[in-house]
């Protein structure tokens, strides 16, 4: 059985508050993430969460003066409380895209957050959606991921939004940071902390490959080629339901929905390739 999450300090700069909000999707619930350079009073606060007030006053007493609210993707249960913190802590909301972004500019690919010499370094890394981000804090040698890698299991890549294509990419690019000795463990937006990113992120790309594989496979028993796929068959009526009830027997019916979308995601990268 997996140990219970409940957030807690990790790094010298990161410190997670779990919201009160867990579920099929959200796991534990949707972690919170403040950095903050040790002895500094303004921080970062990564994904609000929900509108939950002894949660946001939980993020308020371990934040202090906030500088930016900062989100890492458009879902609400990362985003629904990003306006109404940003309020509460006079300081305005960053994202990669510029409809969540309030009082404040978007964030950009490479750019160095800074305060109080808290360095966090945007990463755009689409896949789960297109406006996915992550933040790379050098200094403790971590990663957050957003929801891109999950602290158990593996993320969904919810179609036409995500893309499995840059999902690869973006896992790549992750990895990258661990080769060159960048990172070292993976703070998530979901679940517990990863302290061997580069067996993770090995695991997402070798797990996602066979997924694949078994879709083509599921392709084939349904008399249909990869290569004589229509451009939309993504949006087939009944074909990825059917998909799914063959890759994902083993998986419980209550997500099949959500394996749906990454089967949608998956017809649609095939097609193109």
């Amino acid at each position: 059985m997996d140990e219970p999450w409940a957030g807690g300090a990790y790094g010298d700069r990161g410190r997670c508050v779990l919201a009160p909000n867990p579920g099929i999707m959200t796991l534990d619930g949707t972690n919170t993430w403040v950095l903050r350079e040790p002895g500094a009073e303004r921080s970062v606060v990564v994904d609000p969460g929900p509108l939950d007030d002894a949660h946001l006053d939980a993020v308020a007493a371990a934040a202090g003066r906030v500088e930016y609210v900062v989100v890492t993707h458009h879902h609400i249960d990362h985003t629904e409380a990003a306006r109404a913190f940003a309020e509460r802590m006079g300081c305005g909301v960053r994202a990669l895209d510029p409809e969540l972004c309030w009082r404040s500019e978007p964030v950009t690919d490479g750019e160095v957050i800074d305060v109080s010499g808290m360095r966090a370094e945007v990463l755009t890394t689409p896949g789960h959606t297109a406006d996915s981000i992550s933040l790379l804090v050098p200094d403790d040698r971590a990663l957050l991921t957003g929801d891109m890698v999950l602290g158990r299991g593996t993320t969904v890549i919810v179609h036409p939004d995500g893309d499995l294509g840059g999902y690869f990419a973006s896992i790549e690019r992750m990895r990258a940071l661990v080769t060159d000795g960048l990172v070292d463990t993976l703070w998530p937006a979901h679940g517990p902390v990863l302290t061997d990113a580069a067996g993770v992120l090995d695991y997402y790309a070798v797990h996602r490959r066979e997924r694949l594989a078994q879709v083509e496979a599921a392709l084939t028993r349904l008399g249909l080629t990869p290569a004589h796929l229509p451009p939309d068959v993504a949006e087939h009526p009944t074909l990825p339901r059917q998909v799914v009830e063959v890759v994902y027997d083993d998986v419980d019916e209550s997500l099949w929905g959500a394996a749906e979308w990454s089967v949608r995601a998956q017809l649609s990268y095939l097609a193109r390739s």
